[in-house]
């Protein structure tokens, strides 16, 4: 086989493939015993009849037709592995020779990735969110934790934030008591906006014995009616901030000891959200760099394998895609067009990171690609030679080598871009390192993977 690449315009390119008589001729007995196995020959058994039989039966173009429908496909994707090029969406192809008889040839005329323009890479800038922790960030969480051992004292006085109030409440609407929103000795606390916010206004200054009647729209956004008696105002009082309490409320003997501990873990959280502030901000910085408009086959893709994904996750769940839009009170359309927007931002992204992996001459290493495939097979139980063969015969392989390539890209650009805090004064990228992240000989924060989620605050062991 003989094939040619030839530049198109708009990111394609015209893919001219030759065949050899034999290879073709290999395709043409495959094609004679699919057929020898469907058609009834009277004498022979279904697919025992001689090729010149079926021939004489139902002439050489059926079959030619036949071989060219199955095999055209397979020597277009052995040409392209051939070529070497990154293909995007399905080829239009072309038979220009050998349609009903001698040597076969045709064009496949297939988009490719683009090479985009990254200008300025070199000279990146990320601002990270601040890594000192205040007293009053201590404090906050000190607070937290005497929240947890406080005592609900009733008071007289008139109703504030933070105060545990015991109502009789009630919402209708049109005479119709809506259940959800309606119950006796019902202890809500005041400013926590958690039934419906015009309730936080009324009770704030109500005293034991008020009653109030106000309408406001209820959960689902209907107004409702509703009615309210306020039967108990109480006050949560913390305990004291001793070394006698630190003792009960944690593992440590000391109050000191417990701030000491609050003060590691704040730490350990905000070196957290700098390190995925630096890691998202480092890719949002190189792909606003890219100016041209990512091919519509790749963002169409995204959305593809995006709603994929949220079918799965919702399958997981006991639901579907239908009931999520009727819960949502989305269109299939605004869901694709919801889509869609971060699709082009992922797409740009991945095309910058390639481009980057391109300046920078950033490999995948036989070792590379080994310790991805093992960590591959370890997710999907395999072996990792039988995985390895699988994507070989499937032509995957590419696709594996191309990931590990940006991965390695973002990895760089994380280690070059200048990081500065939110002064814009240079930060240390020491700073950046979990204890537990620096091994023997030092580790930079980019060398171990930043988690997907960060914590919403910091407790002490109890």
């Amino acid at each position: 086989m003989k094939s040619m690449v030839e530049p198109l315009e708009g990111n394609k390119v015209k893919l001219s493939v030759e065949l050899e008589e034999q290879e073709f001729d290999r395709a043409l007995d495959t094609a004679f015993r699919k057929i020898a196995r469907e058609v009834r020959i009277p004498g022979f058994r279904p697919g025992k009849a001689p090729r010149r039989v079926i021939e004489a039966r139902i002439g050489k173009g059926a079959a030619r037709e036949e071989a060219l429908r199955e095999s055209l496909p397979e020597f277009y994707a052995h040409a392209v592995r051939e070529a070497d090029l990154d293909a995007i969406a399905p080829p239009e192809i072309d038979i220009t020779a050998g349609r009903e008889a001698g040597p076969v040839a045709f064009d496949a005329v297939v988009e490719v990735r683009p090479t985009v323009g990254i200008p300025g890479y070199e000279g990146l800038q990320v601002t990270v969110p601040p890594l000192e922790v205040t007293e009053e960030e201590v404090d906050h969480q000190l607070d937290r934790l005497r929240s947890q051992f406080g005592e609900l004292i009733t008071v007289s006085r008139p109703a504030r934030d933070g105060d545990h109030l015991s109502i009789d409440i009630k919402a209708y609407r049109h005479d119709q008591t809506i259940e959800g929103l309606t119950a006796d000795d019902y202890l809500y606390e005041l400013g926590s906006d958690s039934l419906v916010p015009q309730l936080d206004q009324e009770l704030r200054g109500a005293r034991v014995g008020d009653i109030f009647r106000f309408n406001a729209p209820a959960p689902e956004g209907e107004e409702a009616t509703f009615q309210v008696l306020v039967k108990e105002v109480k006050e949560k009082q913390l305990p004291d901030v001793t070394d006698e309490w630190a003792s009960e409320a944690s593992e440590f003997e000391t109050v000191a000891q417990l701030r000491d501990d609050i003060r590691e873990r704040l730490l350990a959280v905000k070196r957290v959200q700098a390190q995925l502030a630096l890691r998202q901000g480092s890719l949002t910085a190189l792909t606003e760099l890219v100016a041209e408009d990512p091919p519509e086959a790749l963002v169409n893709a995204e959305i593809e394998r995006r709603i994929h994904d949220l079918g799965h996750r919702l399958e997981a769940q006991g639901a579907d895609l239908r009931q999520y839009l009727e819960a949502t009170g989305q269109t299939g359309d605004q869901l694709v067009a919801e889509a869609r927007e971060g699709a082009v931002e992922t797409v740009k992204a991945d095309l910058a990171l390639r481009s980057l992996a391109d300046a920078e001459d950033i490999q995948c290493t036989e070792a590379d690609l080994e310790a991805e495939i093992e960590r591959l097979a370890e997710g999907l139980k395999q072996k990792p030679a039988q995985l390895r063969r699988a994507l070989e015969q499937t032509g995957q392989m590419g696709a594996v080598r191309s990931d590990i390539r940006t991965a390695e890209a973002l990895k760089w650009l994380m280690d070059h871009v200048d990081v500065v805090d939110e002064e814009g004064r240079p930060v240390d990228r020491s700073n950046l390192v979990l204890p537990q992240q620096a091994p023997e000989g030092g580790a930079t924060a980019t060398e171990s993977k930043p988690p997907t989620s960060e914590p919403e605050t910091v407790e002490s062991k109890a």
